[in-house]
């Protein structure tokens, strides 16, 4: 067994960006405790696993990384295997039983001592399996009471924050308010970076009080809970230090941020805070739920300098009846006015969105609706997911389920459909001038890769510059430069 001074730890990480911070948040307290962090599973002591467990594929994905870095205990270095993250935490148990070559499950409540649980792993130990519960009900139903009782909860992404103020029955806005910048012996910030990006996610807030019919996330990840402006803050300067230039600003539902701390408009006021955090040259917010999205909210992200014009709109369908059943509001027409009113502001704004099909009840004429929306709405991007019954969830006792045929023929036609819809939204865009963030430089292919500013990280398309008209330009710098061509939904440019 390795010594204490030479234990080594690799972070594998699947699913979302939320999931990214929490890895980092692990790293950060491992690092802390002593632990070496490696990139390679196969060269670590210990592999963890940051499973997801959102859909059906995902929870697949994450099975296989998991039996894939437990063959490695035979052929490399590793001697443990531990799942931890949303797989983890929702199945706990059960996968455990189905997974016998993980060494551990543990879920989130695991996470601020994860050093001693490896520690007893590596020394032969194999601690009890999380028993999954629903998160919901560990904090009060009431969202202004949460603050005062998340103390016992653990809230992965959000560091060690240090306990507020006695929480009133009833906050006024004025209780939270954010004041003013955090000084530089604010809120300590736990968390390590695992790759060199010059952008970072940076959570919010965590959980969900929204009740869709088909997603299962709240059960897993519990009632919603606001990060305090001031550790949001503390944390963006952090990462600015390190050589960060674009924060993403991700939850479950960003929209909701500030409602537990007293002030729906919370996020507005915290939006400049952070374009002013020396080296940060964009703030991206993510998740945005229709039905809860605010003027104020849309005049601050389209206002705020450094904040980009990107909204990222989680609409999931445009039938109105449909909607209903899926426990949501709105429909093609409301959209379609919120859409005119994100573009009245930032003309050339980038909005991204995702939309399920073949979920129960589903008819052609929603199918027509939803088409005449995307055809309408002029989207960047857009996901198209297929409906598959989730554990726990209510459309999962629902009839007039679709074939799973039916499903998978809907999901191949609505890909089609976007994928034409976003280039031609691309091909638009040729001729306007754009500000690239460069990401990486690929000297085979004589490129410098990067994102304008309606394009979000991994998902959203990429703009290509030609090296040889860079010079002196790299990772991490700001390029002006024009659109010249398309490819798909990336785009082409030449410098500015």
């Amino acid at each position: 067994m390795s010594s204490s001074a030479s234990r080594s730890v690799a972070l594998v990480t699947l699913g979302c960006t939320r999931n990214e911070v929490d890895s980092e948040e692990l790293a950060g307290r491992l690092a802390a405790e002593g632990w070496v962090l490696v990139d390679d599973a196969a060269e670590a002591d210990v592999a963890v696993v940051n499973t997801c467990g959102f859909v059906e594929q995902a929870k697949k994905d994450s099975i296989d990384v998991l039996l894939e870095a437990s063959a490695a205990k035979d052929a490399g270095r590793t001697q443990a295997v531990v799942a931890v993250g949303c797989l983890a935490e929702r199945y706990g148990e059960q996968l455990a039983a189905e997974l016998p070559e993980a060494d551990a499950v543990l879920g989130f409540d695991s996470y601020a001592d994860m050093s001693g649980h490896l520690k007893a792993i590596l020394a032969g130990d194999r601690p009890a399996s999380h028993t999954p519960a629903d998160r919901r009900r560990l904090l009060p139903l009431s969202p202004v009471q949460r603050q005062g009782g998340a103390g016992g909860v653990a809230l992965p992404g959000h560091g060690d924050p240090a306990p507020p103020e006695p929480t009133p029955d009833v906050l006024e806005p004025a209780d939270v308010t954010f004041q003013g910048p955090v000084p530089a012996s604010g809120p300590r910030v736990i968390r390590a970076r695992l790759d060199g990006r010059p952008w970072a996610p940076l959570k919010i807030a965590s959980g969900c009080d929204r009740r869709c019919a088909f997603c299962a996330i709240p059960m897993f990840r519990g009632a919603f809970v606001s990060r305090r402006p001031t550790d949001i803050v503390a944390e963006a300067r952090w990462l600015a230090e390190r050589g960060v230039k674009e924060v993403f600003l991700v939850s479950e539902n960003s929209t909701s941020y500030g409602k537990d701390l007293g002030d729906l408009a919370l996020l507005e006021k915290l939006l400049p805070e952070l374009t002013a955090v020396d080296g940060i040259e964009r703030v991206r917010v993510s998740y945005l739920q229709p039905a809860e999205i605010r003027p104020g909210l849309l005049d601050a992200m389209a206002a705020t300098p450094g904040v980009v014009p990107y909204f990222d709109i989680s609409f999931q369908h445009a039938s109105g009846p449909l909607l209903r059943r899926m426990r949501r509001f709105g429909g093609r027409e409301a959209f379609l006015q919120l859409l005119d009113e994100v573009r009245t502001r930032a003309p050339e704004a980038g909005i991204r969105s995702n939309v399920i099909v073949g979920f129960p009840g589903e008819t052609e004429a929603d199918l027509d609706e939803l088409e005449a929306f995307l055809v309408a709405a002029r989207l960047d991007v857009v996901g198209v997911f297929g409906y598959s019954d989730e554990d726990g969830t209510e459309a999962e006792g629902y009839r007039e389920k679709v074939p799973e045929d039916a499903v998978a023929e809907r999901v191949a036609r609505f890909t089609a459909l976007v994928e034409e819809l976003g280039a031609q939204r691309a091909e638009e865009r040729i001729g306007q001038r754009v500000e690239v963030l460069v990401e990486e430089v690929d000297d085979e292919e004589g490129l410098l890769l990067g994102r304008a500013l309606h394009q979000g990280p991994d998902v959203d398309g990429i703009t290509m510059l030609r090296l040889d008209q860079c010079e002196g330009f790299g990772i991490g710098d700001l390029v002006p430069a024009t659109v010249v061509g398309t490819e798909g939904i990336d785009l082409v440019a030449e410098p500015a």
